[in-house]
């Protein structure tokens, strides 16, 4: 006797399907998405207006050397008498714009990449994928850092390497979804009805890999962050007298007695970072509204 499926109750029934109606709307109303909202706002801000704000040229250089926080050098000044703020709000120019290009380029390519793999399948899935396992067979940094020392160091060179580095993730995350996605009941319906591959591909399946996609951009983004910041740190990045925050972090070592060297330009890469995972996680939610129903529900 074959196992008849399980039927829900029907109050269980209107629960969920209440929690899956109301649950994309409630993420965006939840404090850390908030928050990472707010913080990611307030930086854009700052990078389109950095030189309407900042009190001083953040290249200017000044008899106040490593001076301490004050009145007149609210972030205090480094070791060639420069305001740390103003080097510190022009580095939202430098960082943002770059980690924006970073994951808009290995995310194009990765998605292209995915969507051939997933989708023709055969030799051409096998020579893509090898290829994803090749370039992650090595640490994200230590691949990074061989490419731009062979290229030379430079803010070109750095995001070209992490695109190199970054792409398979978006790739294998595609090809799986494009998999799954492509065995649905309704796309095969759809290809039964005579809708030619190609139609099939825009139409059902291209849609449904958008949301993990942009999930994938706004965590990957803090990545970014981290990654940019830790080649300019190692001296393969932005070069002086560029105010990038990897590299016054990098300075700021330098001058252990001097705190506010590495603190000020630390604290802005800690809240980008934090404020884009925020909002990667409360995306997720918003594109998966049945995963968090079903934590919900687990409670």
């Amino acid at each position: 006797m074959s196992a008849q499926p399980a039927v829900l109750p029907p109050s269980r029934l209107a629960r969920l399907r209440r929690r899956s109606g109301t649950t994309s709307g409630s993420a965006w109303r939840r404090p850390t998405m908030i928050a990472g909202l707010v913080i990611a706002g307030l930086w854009v801000l700052i990078a389109i207006g950095a030189p309407l704000i900042e009190p001083h040229d953040p290249l200017a250089q000044d008899f106040a050397i490593t001076e301490a926080p004050s009145s007149a050098h609210l972030f205090g000044t480094d070791e060639l008498g420069r305001d740390i703020l103003s080097r510190v709000l022009e580095g939202a120019r430098h960082s943002l714009p770059l980690a924006l290009l970073l994951v808009a380029l290995s995310g194009t390519i990765g998605t292209i990449l995915g969507v051939v793999a997933g989708y023709v399948g055969g030799w051409v899935d096998g020579v893509i994928m090898r290829l994803a396992d090749l370039v992650s067979a090595f640490p994200a940094i230590v691949l990074a850092m061989v490419v731009t020392a062979s290229l030379g160091p430079s803010t070109r060179n750095a995001v070209l390497a992490l695109v190199i580095v970054s792409w398979p993730i978006y790739a294998r995350v595609v090809r799986s979804l494009v998999l799954s996605i492509g065995q649905a009941e309704y796309v095969q319906a759809f290809r039964l009805h005579g809708a030619s591959a190609g139609r099939a591909m825009r139409k059902e399946i291209l849609p449904n890999v958008v949301g993990p996609i942009v999930v994938l951009v706004a965590i990957y983004l803090a990545d970014g962050l981290l990654l940019l910041a830790s080649l300019s740190f190692l001296g393969l990045g932005a070069q002086p007298p560029t105010p990038e925050w990897g590299s016054m972090v990098s300075v700021g070592t330098q001058y252990f007695q001097n705190w506010w060297m590495a603190t000020f330009p630390g604290l802005a890469i800690f809240t980008a970072v934090l404020a884009f995972n925020f909002i990667g996680d409360g995306l997720r939610d918003v594109f998966d509204p049945q995963s968090s129903a079903g934590r919900g529900e687990d409670s």
